[in-house]
Formats: structure tokens, sequence, C-alpha cells
């Protein structure tokens, strides 16, 4: 197997959801904050860009949606944290 930079990338993304859902079971987090999101967001886009080297549609459709869910919960975030 040829190990690129967008496998790194890929791998980044993973670690980075994987790490903030642990986070979030300790407690250390919490679900409505916007790092939560934002951590979230960003590590679904470098997963997506790692699918756009190596495909795989019921991935990509996964970090899609979870990308989307992310966006929700970082306007929402915004929006209770500066629009009271």
């Amino acid at each position: 197997m040829n190990y690129h930079w967008y496998d790194l990338l890929g791998m980044i993304g993973v670690m980075t959801i994987l790490w903030c859902y642990f986070s979030l079971q300790l407690g250390k987090i919490k679900s409505e904050e916007l790092i939560f999101s934002l951590l979230n967001g960003v590590g679904a886009i470098f997963i997506l860009i790692s699918l756009l080297y190596e495909f795989n549609l019921s991935a990509f459709l996964v970090e899609l949606f979870w990308l989307l869910i992310s966006l929700m919960g970082i306007f929402t975030g915004i929006k209770r944290r500066y629009f009271r």
C-alpha cells in the first residue's frame, strides 16, 4: 500500500473526530460548546478531502452529513453566543 498525503490528512481527520468524541465522553468538553462542532467539522473536511482521491460513496455520504450537522452546530453556537 502506498501512503499519500491525503491518507495522512484523512487519518488526522479521523483522530480529530475520535478525540472530540472521547473528550465528550470524559466530560472535558460539552456538545453545546462551539469547539465540539468546529473540531467535528474540521475532521469531516479532512476525511472528505482524502475521499476525493480514494472515493468510497458510503464513507463520503457519512462525512458529508457529519460536516452538515457540524455546520448546523457551529451556526447554532455562534447564534447562541453572540446573538442572545
